[in-house]
């Protein structure tokens, strides 16, 4: 079994670790394009041209299906991917998680992107998923880039002052980019009191999954190979990406190159 990632940068190690933990015997797929990224302020034919690139890259290697581990690439190309690569690969797309976070009855805060934050695809879900609770949309400029160079202290700039944003009451906060569930701790302390936090990671993984028709077993004896591929071009992961937990487990692979 193989499983591909796709996503502007590192955010993708949430939901490859996540793979990883419900089955160490997979075999794994990372793409991301360091050349274009960040994705969030381009244009969604922009977006699109290159998550086409970099899943295509992914698709050389034959995987048994593809989770789209970036939001932005999500909205915007989604489509395009699916009718590309679908049946012979199912493409499985990263949906901000408002529905679970609001089923717990708010209020609810969502941090995400600026150019998410307020966007029509946003406020459709939260119309859809979370009309009956308070909502309050949490921009975070500066966090994912900070999560993706590993940058501390402007990682704890970026945190702070979202937190600052975050109403005292709020009960869930949604992780609304992927990069965003590698500083989860650090997000939760913080907002300064217990809330849940709601990421993508674990539900995408699941559903790839069940999408090939597999289940989870995470006590398989691991021996799965890490392929890493950055723009295309074969490589290691990212000195960045060991700064995380979830780069960490990724790195105890054998890589393939």
């Amino acid at each position: 079994m193989k499983i591909a990632l796709m996503d502007s940068g590192i955010g993708l190690l949430a939901a490859a670790a996540a793979v990883r933990r419900l089955r160490p015997d997979a075999d794994l797929v990372i793409s991301s394009d360091p050349d274009g990224m960040p994705w969030g302020p381009r244009t969604a034919e922009d977006v699109t041209r290159r998550a086409l690139a970099a899943a295509r890259a992914a698709a050389v290697h034959r995987p048994d299906a593809l989770i789209v581990a970036c939001n932005t690439a999500s909205v915007h190309a989604l489509p395009a991917l699916r009718a590309e690569l679908e049946p012979a690969i199912p493409v499985i797309g990263t949906v901000p998680a408002i529905k679970p976070a609001s089923a717990g009855g708010g209020p609810v805060a969502i941090w995400a992107t600026p150019a998410t934050t307020g966007s029509p695809y946003q406020r459709g879900l939260i119309r859809d998923f979370a009309d009956s609770v308070a909502v309050t949309e949490v921009p975070c400029p500066g966090l994912a880039d900070a999560v993706q160079w590993a940058d501390e202290s402007a990682i704890d700039r970026a945190v702070a002052a979202a937190a600052a944003l975050t109403p005292g009451d709020v009960r869930a906060v949604v992780l609304g980019c992927t990069h965003y569930e590698l500083v989860a701790e650090r997000i939760r302390a913080a907002v300064g009191h217990p809330v849940v936090l709601h990421g993508s990671a674990d539900a995408v993984a699941a559903q790839a999954l069940r999408r090939i028709g597999e289940q989870p077993a995470p006590d398989a004896a691991p021996g799965n190979r890490l392929t890493v591929l950055l723009s295309g071009r074969d490589s290691a992961l990212p000195e960045q990406a060991l700064s995380y937990d979830e780069g960490l487990l990724l790195q105890a692979v054998t890589t393939a190159h």
